[in-house]
């Protein structure tokens, strides 16, 4: 228990420095291009550029080891541990983007960073262990469903007016990680045969695919924060619901109430600092633009 709890925290650090990392390099990416760009959910020649910049192999770098963790934790701690670890992920932003990027953060955020803190200790204390439920055939099959449909929704998000188009995208993004999430615990082993028959494996491949294109396409010229705030409620309850009902996930004893608070706190503290990170609201200092953002880390 003790070890998933440790690799849920750490792809949370690995995850949310990435997600800064991969934001500078979009924005660079971004620089010169005219206002029809961004109309497109996935836009595949800024994803090409991005990377060709170091910010963005380095971010792709601690997502592989963010996603090496969220594995071995998914093996040992129950779905909605690393679905609420992996909220906290944006508190991780938050506070690497106000050394990166600049953004002051205020007590607002500093706040929300606490109260997440809060939820995931509660969250330890009263998680159970995993549920060994392997999942249907029919969940398998739903899963590469939605995978596919999140491309669309993707699509769809890239439409939106622009003060809603990177959290709609990041929201994108974020099922497109929950379908991954998923996925890794609808696949019991990796047998080279029984992951090229299961259906599971290719909602893992499209999802992640998805995922990744669409927070780089969101992170082109929206707030780091407000595409982040949309991936964590893509990514955190559909999960988390699925683990508890349908592969087993449970809690301690008698502390059932104790892990719904905590989970709460710790995605409710996650969107908080998403709400207030843009300075305008709660004081914090607003993300700079590209070109300042460019400027201040060279």
């Amino acid at each position: 228990m003790l070890l998933g709890l440790l690799c849920a925290l750490g792809s949370a650090v690995c995850f949310g420095t990435a997600s800064v990392m991969q934001a500078v390099a979009a924005r660079r990416a971004a620089t010169g291009e005219s206002g029809e760009s961004g109309r497109s959910g996935v836009d595949a020649r800024l994803l090409m550029r991005a990377l060709r910049q170091w910010w963005y192999i380095g971010g792709l770098g601690l997502d592989t080891l963010g996603f090496g963790l969220e594995l071995i934790a998914l093996r040992l701690v129950p779905i909605y541990v690393v679905g609420a670890a992996l909220a906290a992920s944006i508190a991780v932003t938050a506070v690497v983007a106000s050394w990166l990027l600049g953004a002051r953060l205020g007590r607002t955020e500093w706040a929300a960073v606490g109260v997440v803190c809060v939820g995931l200790g509660l969250l330890a204390a009263a998680s159970g262990a995993e549920g060994h439920g392997a999942g249907s055939t029919e969940l398998r099959w739903g899963t590469l469903i939605a995978a596919v449909l999140v491309l669309a929704a993707g699509a769809a998000a890239g439409r939106l007016p622009e003060r809603a188009r990177a959290a709609g995208l990041g929201l994108g993004a974020g099922l497109g990680f929950g379908v991954v999430t998923v996925a890794v615990r609808l696949i019991p082993d990796f047998a080279i045969t029984g992951l090229l028959t299961n259906p599971a494996t290719y909602a893992l491949l499209v999802g992640g695919t998805a995922a990744f294109a669409l927070l780089t396409t969101a992170f082109q010229r929206g707030s780091v924060t407000a595409a982040t705030a949309g991936m964590v409620i893509g990514e955190t309850f559909g999960p988390a619901l699925v683990g508890v009902f349908a592969l087993g996930d449970h809690t301690r004893a008698g502390l059932a109430g104790v892990a719904v608070g905590g989970y709460l706190l710790a995605v409710l503290g996650a969107l908080a600092l998403a709400r207030f990170g843009e300075g305008d609201e709660g004081g914090a200092e607003t993300e700079p633009s590209a070109s300042s953002a460019g400027h201040h880390l060279a």
